[in-house]
């Protein structure tokens, strides 16, 4: 939680312009020294790390329309270094440059776990092979659900997986899942979703998006997320 915490405080960036259709793209930075390798979207996670065990994604699952009131779509972000676009949200949504991720959306203080929406390229070592199924998009996005639960929650998170779907258009995976986690000795819970989308490499691009119980009000702006991302 340490390593999390310092990514998320050291780096900011400037807030792009609300008229630009395209966000600004900024390199996806290296982990502090101080940080875990597992803590970065660019980093490959350690061996030594032991994997979160998750339960079997469903082959397919319809995500269903969440609590809250669904944010107003302004226009698109293009993250153009990953290869995606998926809407930009309205007030309270901010986008901003944080790295590690390439560009983010963000709602309230600089807190894990925290409400965001961002991409960045897949934060593993390349597939040995470009993916080719849908299984095989389903199971990078395992990994990448994996991968959230160490880098963007208190330790001992777990989750429930509440949807499983192909893009709405390209080809990738999308889950959308539950997390359940203690904060301050209270049992609180998330939701949360990952895209990964083919980009024409053999390692595909990722959206993350996190919203925790305090944040429920916004909800149902992963559903808009979810019918909404897709490749340039």
């Amino acid at each position: 939680m340490a390593a999390v915490l310092l990514i998320f405080m050291l780096f900011s960036g400037d807030v792009p312009s609300k008229d630009e259709q395209t966000a600004r793209v900024v390199p996806v930075a290296p982990v502090p020294a101080s940080a875990t390798p597992s803590a970065s979207a660019s980093a490959t996670p350690s061996p030594k790390v032991s994997e979160v065990a998750l339960p079997p994604a469903p082959r397919t699952k319809v995500f269903a329309n969440l609590p809250g009131t669904a944010s107003v779509v302004t226009g698109i972000i293009n993250d153009t270094k990953n290869g995606i676009s998926y809407p930009r949200l309205g007030d309270p949504w901010t986008a901003r440059s944080f790295p590690p991720f390439t560009i983010a959306q963000r709602v309230g203080k600089v807190a894990v776990p925290h409400t965001v929406i961002a991409s960045a390229m897949f934060p593993a070592d390349s597939p040995e092979t470009k993916p080719s199924t849908d299984a095989d998009y389903r199971e990078l996005a395992v990994r990448a659900a994996r991968w959230t639960l160490r880098s963007q929650y208190p330790a001992g998170a777990t989750l429930t997986w509440t949807g499983s779907q192909k893009l709405p258009t390209g080809k990738g995976w999308t889950l959308a899942y539950q997390v359940t986690y203690t904060l301050s000795g209270k049992r609180q819970s998330a939701q949360a979703l990952v895209s990964v989308v083919e980009v024409g490499k053999t390692k595909p691009a990722m959206l993350l998006a996190s919203i925790p119980q305090s944040g429920r009000s916004h909800w149902r702006d992963l559903n808009t997320l979810a019918t909404r991302i897709r490749p340039l």
